[in-house]
C-alpha cells in the first residue's frame, strides 16, 4: 500500500504521472468518462523523468529543512519524542519520526507509520461519525438525546450541545472514581450511563447555558452512534469512516469487558511513558479506557492527514454538513480564548485556524490546520511532557517561505485506495 507521500508528493512516481497524462489525452478523444483499475493496469509504463522537472524542489527542500530543524532542536532541548507530518498547499513537506519507541531502554527507533493513542484528538473523528449519520438522515442535531438514549436522566440536552460541549453535564471520570467498586475491571460507555441514572450527579449548569469542555459529551455521542447505526461504535468507525477513506492504520481500542484490565495497552501501538527525574515509567492500562468516543482512538500521521484531505474535499459528507464542524458553537464572549465547533477548536488568536490537543495517560497529540495558508501540522507523542504548543503555532504561521498551490488528485487517490467517495466535491473546485 502506498503512503500518502507516494500519492500526494509534487513529483509523482512515473506511472502516476503517465496515468494523469493518459486520462487527459483520452478524455479529449474518447466519450468514455472513466476507466476501471483493470483497464489502467494494462496501460504501458513510460519513463517521463527526463521530461518532467520539479521546479519547486529547491524551495520545498528549504521548507523541509526549516521544519525539520524545529523538531530536531526540540528533541535535543526537550523531552520531545514522536512523529510529525507537516503539509502545505497540497504537498507533504515533512513526514518524520524523532526518538525511540521504548523510552526505558532507549531502543526501538520510531517510524512514521507507528500508531499512537490520539487522546482527545479522537473527538473530531467521533463528531465526523455523527455527521455521517446526519447525512443519512438518522441523527437530528437539535432533538433531545433521550430520543436516542431514553434512560438518560436529564432533560433538554441535544446532540448539538454534546458536540459543542454545552450540555452542562459533570465529569464521568469523577463519578467512576468515586463509585466504581473494582478498578481492575473496565468501566464502559454503558456503565457510564447506568451511573448517571443511578447517582444523578448535579450538572454544572443548565443545558446550553454555558460552555464546559467535558469528556462525557463525546462518550455519549458514541452511544448515539451505536443506537442509530445498529453497529458497535468500534465497527461503525472502522467500516463507515476508516475503511471508507482508506485509513488502514486506525482503530478504536476495544477493551474486553469480560476480563480484568490488562497491565498495558496492546503491543500493536506505541506505548506511553511518564517522564520524571528518574527513569521513564511505562504507562499502565486504565479502567477508564473502556469508555470510547472521547478518547482511545489510535492512528498514525499518514491516516490523520488523509482524514484532513477527506474533510477538505467533502469525501465523507457533503460540504454543507462538513462546514458546520468549523462554526463556533458558543457566543463569542470576551473571556473565552477559543470557541468550539464539532470536534474542532476554533482559534481566536489565529483567525482561520482550527485545532485540537490531546492528553491522556502519557500520550500527547496535536492537530493544527491553517485554512488561510493551507497548512497542516500533526504531531503525535508518547510522553506526558513535551514542548509548549506555542512552538507549533509559530511554525504553522511562519510565512518566510511561500509555496505555490498544488492540487490533490482525488481520482488517483480513489484508485490507489480502491475506494469511491460518494460526496466528494472536488469536481466543483
Amino acid at each position: 500500500m502506498l503512503s500518502l507521500r507516494d500519492i500526494f508528493c509534487n513529483k509523482m512516481k512515473t506511472r502516476h504521472i503517465f496515468i494523469l497524462l493518459a486520462l487527459f489525452l483520452m478524455s479529449c478523444t474518447s466519450k468514455k468518462e472513466s476507466f476501471t483499475p483493470e483497464e489502467i493496469e494494462k496501460w504501458p509504463i513510460v519513463n517521463v523523468d527526463s521530461i518532467v522537472i520539479d521546479l519547486d524542489k529547491p524551495l520545498l527542500d528549504k521548507k523541509k529543512a526549516q521544519v525539520d530543524k524545529v523538531f530536531t532542536n526540540l528533541k535535543k532541548k526537550t523531552t520531545f519524542n514522536g512523529t510529525v507530518l507537516f503539509a502545505e498547499k497540497g504537498r507533504i513537506i515533512l513526514e518524520k519520526s524523532y526518538g525511540v519507541s521504548n523510552l526505558r531502554t532507549r531502543k526501538g527507533e520510531l517510524h512514521v507509520d507507528d500508531v499512537f493513542q490520539l487522546s482527545s484528538v479522537s473527538k473530531m473523528f467521533t463528531a465526523e461519525a455523527i455527521m455521517i449519520l446526519k447525512t443519512r438522515g438518522l441523527v437530528d442535531y437539535d432533538v433531545d438525546i433521550k430520543n436516542y438514549i431514553p434512560e438518560f436522566p436529564y432533560d433538554g440536552i441535544t446532540v448539538r450541545m454534546l458536540l459543542t460541549h454545552r450540555s452542562g453535564l459533570s465529569r464521568y471520570e469523577t463519578l467512576a472514581d468515586n463509585n466504581w467498586p473494582d478498578k481492575r475491571k473496565p468501566f464502559t460507555n454503558d456503565d457510564m450511563i447506568d451511573y448517571y441514572v443511578k447517582y444523578h450527579p448535579d450538572p454544572y449548569f443548565r443545558p446550553n447555558n454555558g460552555f464546559h469542555y467535558c469528556n462525557v459529551n463525546y462518550a455519549l455521542l458514541a452511544n448515539i452512534v451505536e443506537c442509530v447505526s445498529g453497529k458497535t461504535f468500534v465497527d461503525f468507525m472502522r467500516e463507515d469512516l476508516f475503511e471508507t477513506i482508506g485509513m488502514t492504520h486506525s482503530f478504536i481500542y476495544d477493551m474486553p469487558t469480560d476480563t480484568l484490565v490488562s497491565l498495558y495497552l496492546p503491543s500493536n501501538c506505541v506505548q506511553g511513558y511518564y517522564i520524571g527525574r528518574k527513569r521513564p515509567r511505562q504507562a499502565q492500562n486504565e479502567y477508564l479506557n473502556g469508555v470510547k468516543g472521547d478518547k482511545i482512538m489510535f492512528s498514525d500521521v499518514d491516516d490523520m492527514y488523509l482524514f484532513k484531505v477527506a474533510v477538505d474535499y467533502g469525501l465523507l459528507v457533503p460540504d454543507s454538513i462538513q462546514d458546520e464542524a468549523f462554526k463556533p458553537g458558543s457566543p463569542k464572549y470576551a473571556k473565552r480564548k477559543d470557541n468550539y465547533g464539532f470536534g474542532w477548536r476554533i482559534s481566536r488568536r489565529y483567525p482561520g485556524c482550527y485545532y485540537h490537543w490531546g492528553w491522556w495517560k502519557a500520550y500527547r497529540s496535536f492537530f493544527l490546520i491553517d485554512k488561510d495558508n493551507d497548512r497542516t501540522l500533526i504531531v503525535l507523542t508518547n510522553t506526558d511532557k513535551g514542548p509548549s504548543s506555542d512552538v507549533f503555532w509559530k511554525l504553522l504561521k511562519d510565512n518566510t517561505l511561500a509555496l505555490a498551490p498544488a492540487s490533490i488528485n482525488i481520482p488517483l487517490l480513489e484508485i490507489e485506495k480502491n475506494v469511491k467517495y460518494p460526496y466528494s466535491s472536488y469536481k466543483e473546485r
